[in-house]
C-alpha cells in the first residue's frame, strides 16, 4: 500500500511566497508542511500564501500545524492565509472556529515569480533563490529584516520590551530609561533618511536605528552643525550614520547580531562610518560598543545635553577611517 504523498512547492517575490500543496495532509506528511512553513519564517517571508487546490483532505493534526505556523508568523509580524481549501477542509476550518483565523482577506496568492524556481520538500530540502538586496538577511537562524516607519510604529512597544531586557539587572540600566528609548525612537523616526533594522528568529533579538548626516544628507541636526564639525576633526568622513541605538538581547550569539545589525545599517544608508553618543558613567554600554568593534573617541564638550558625552566611532568592514 502506497504512502500519503504531499507535494509541497514554493515560488518566492521578495518577502511574499506562495505555497502550492498537492496530495493529503495526513501523519505522514504533516512534518513536511510543518518544515515548510518554518523554513519560510527562516527565510524571512512576511506573507505566506497556502494553496489548497489540489490537497485533498486535512486531518486535525494538520490543522493544528497550520494554527501554530500562524501564530509564530503573528510574533514576527508576518502573516500565514490559506486558499482554495476543498469542502473537508472548509468544514474541519468552521468547526474548530479556524475560519478567520486561516482565511482572513481573500486576497489572490502571490503569482509564480518568473524568476524563481518550485522548491518539493517531499524530494528534499528546498533550495531558496538568490537574495535580493531588500530581501532579509539570514545567517544560523537569524533574520535581519529592515521595517518601514510604520511597520517600526506598529513594533514600537516590542522594541522597547526588547531594550529594556538586553540591560535588566546589569550596571547600564541606569541610563537606558524604556520611556527615553520611546522617545529617542519616536524623534529619530522623523529625521530623513531614517532606517531601523531588526534581527529575528522566531522572536525579536535584537535592534538598531538611526539616520544618515553629511554633505549630501538633508538633516545635519544632531547636535547643530557641531557634531558634523567634531566627527570631521576626528575622522576624514564629512558623510555618517547617527546610530541612535543599538540592542541585542542576551542570546548565544549576541555579539555577532550586533555586528551584523550595524554594519547592514551603515551599508543600506550607504556610509562608510557609525557614530553615536553616550553617558560618559555609561561603563556598560561603553563597554558592549568597544566589542562591537566601536573605537572610544572620548567626551566631547559643546555638545546638546546636560553632560559632556562619549563620542564612539564604527568604520564599515574593510575601510580605515583614521587619520593620517
Amino acid at each position: 500500500m502506497a504512502l500519503p504523498r504531499l507535494d509541497i512547492h514554493r515560488r518566492n517575490r521578495g518577502e511574499r511566497t506562495l505555497v502550492t500543496l498537492a496530495g493529503d495532509i495526513g501523519p505522514a506528511t504533516t512534518p513536511l508542511l510543518r518544515a515548510a512553513v518554518e523554513q519560510c519564517l527562516l527565510d524571512g517571508v512576511t506573507e505566506i500564501d497556502i494553496d489548497l487546490t489540489t490537497v485533498g483532505s486535512c486531518d486535525a493534526r494538520g490543522l493544528d500545524v497550520l494554527l501554530s505556523a500562524a501564530q509564530r508568523a503573528g510574533r514576527v509580524h508576518a502573516r500565514l492565509r490559506l486558499h482554495h481549501p476543498c469542502a473537508q477542509i472548509a468544514r474541519l476550518l468552521d468547526a474548530t472556529g479556524s475560519t478567520s483565523l486561516l482565511l482572513t482577506a481573500p486576497a489572490s496568492p502571490v503569482p509564480p515569480d518568473a524568476s524563481g524556481s518550485p522548491m518539493s520538500t517531499a524530494a528534499g530540502a528546498p533550495e531558496g533563490p538568490v537574495r535580493r538586496p531588500d530581501q532579509p538577511v539570514l545567517r544560523d537562524g537569524i533574520r535581519l529584516r529592515r521595517l518601514t516607519r510604520l511597520q517600526a510604529e506598529d513594533m514600537r512597544e516590542d522594541i522597547a520590551d526588547l531594550a529594556a531586557e538586553s540591560v535588566a539587572g546589569t550596571a547600564g540600566e541606569a541610563y537606558h530609561d524604556r520611556g527615553d528609548f520611546l522617545y529617542r525612537l519616536a524623534v529619530t523616526a522623523h529625521r530623513p533618511g531614517f532606517a531601523l533594522l531588526v534581527a529575528e528568529t522566531t522572536v525579536l533579538v535584537g535592534c538598531a536605528f538611526g539616520f544618515p548626516v553629511g554633505s549630501d544628507s538633508s538633516d545635519g541636526r544632531q547636535g547643530g552643525g557641531t557634531l558634523q564639525e567634531v566627527i570631521q576633526r576626528l575622522t576624514p568622513c564629512a558623510r555618517f550614520v547617527v546610530l541612535t541605538q543599538v540592542v541585542a538581547h542576551p542570546h548565544a550569539q549576541h555579539r555577532d547580531i550586533g555586528r551584523r545589525l550595524q554594519q547592514r545599517l551603515l551599508t543600506d544608508l550607504r556610509s562608510s562610518l557609525g557614530v553615536t553618543l553616550l553617558h560618559p558613567a555609561d561603563q556598560a554600554g561603553q563597554a558592549a560598543f568597544s566589542s562591537w568593534g566601536w573605537q572610544n573617541m572620548g567626551e566631547v564638550v559643546g555638545l546638546p545635553g546636560p553632560v559632556a558625552p562619549c563620542v564612539l566611532t564604527l568604520s564599515a568592514e574593510g575601510q580605515s577611517l583614521a587619520r593620517r
